[in-house]
């Protein structure tokens, strides 16, 4: 009926430091992608596709942190780490669902630049706003999909115990497979594969346009490279934060490392933390947007 998370320390000292640390984090993912939303809602000057898919973006990973975050800093100051069979099963769907969710879209995203750098003339016609909401739904879509189906696999093992305790910060495929008391052979070789050809194929299809993009930079001024990279440097380091650490955890057998905490708190906590510095700290509209927003807020 319930599972006992062991947390990412046993430490008094370090659990509390931790506590104030992810209190941070998480305070500073919602209140910076929502000044994203915001900004891009209210701004006339952000009305570009590249705009849209940036707010639903920041919209993603709001609701993607706080699947875990205000759970990982409540156990952080608690004893007993306890957690429904109900509400683990909820943090397997929803994690899998805002993450892959994420991939689809980074990938719309990687579209969208490329489609911008390679064929300037015809942007406007080819990524209308009706495409624009088409990608973000379709990556919704297929979010769904993914998570289902991770969450009907995981629904239908018995967990007759006693052994319930997690050995992880959240609920997930991998640690969940370990606890079950049946054979879970052909249940880790289908998780596997449906992670594995998320992560990968997603990957190999951002690889793939940024190679377009490099390959059609070679013939544009070195002015026209240097605003072309500019625009795309931002995106690929969302990217490569976002995928390092869910390349580690997804695509390896279904076995449980201790190292995985760790690395989980960077896809599910710092990178949505970073997105919205690394998108306007580098972006010349997003930033007067932005200042916009708080001169008119200021004036009230």
């Amino acid at each position: 009926t319930e599972f006992i998370l062991q947390g990412l320390t046993q430490d008094r000292t370090v659990a509390k430091v931790c506590c104030l640390l992810f209190s941070l984090f998480y305070t500073t993912t919602i209140l910076g992608n929502l000044l994203i939303i915001v900004t891009v809602r209210t701004s006339d000057q952000l009305n570009s596709p590249m705009y849209f898919f940036l707010s639903s973006l920041s919209l993603i990973d709001i609701s993607y942190a706080t699947v875990s975050a205000p759970k990982l800093i409540h156990d952080l100051l608690v004893e007993e780490k306890t957690i429904s069979f109900t509400g683990c099963m909820a943090q397997v769907f929803g994690t899998h669902f805002f993450g892959c969710t994420e991939v689809f879209l980074l990938m719309a995203m990687a579209y969208d630049r490329c489609v911008a750098i390679c064929s300037p003339l015809h942007y406007p016609s080819v990524v209308s706003p009706r495409l624009c909401r088409c990608l973000v739904a379709s990556s919704v879509l297929g979010g769904l999909v993914h998570s289902l189906l991770q969450t009907l696999l995981v629904l239908q093992l018995p967990f007759c115990g006693p052994k319930n305790g997690l050995d992880h910060y959240f609920c997930d495929v991998h640690p969940l497979l370990a606890l079950a008391c049946a054979d879970t052979r052909a249940v880790t070789v289908t998780v596997a594969i449906s992670s594995g050809v998320v992560v990968l194929g997603c990957f190999t299809v951002l690889a793939v346009s940024y190679g377009v993009i490099l390959a059609a930079l070679r013939t544009r001024s070195a002015q026209g490279q240097l605003k072309a990279l500019s625009t795309c440097s931002s995106h690929i380091l969302a990217v490569l934060l976002f995928f390092g650490p869910c390349v580690f955890v997804h695509l390896r057998p279904s076995v449980t490392l201790p190292a995985d905490k760790v690395v989980s708190v960077f896809y599910t906590i710092i990178a949505p933390m970073l997105n919205p510095f690394i998108y306007t700290l580098r972006n010349r509209d997003v930033k007067s947007g932005v200042s916009r927003l708080w001169s008119r807020a200021l004036q009230r």
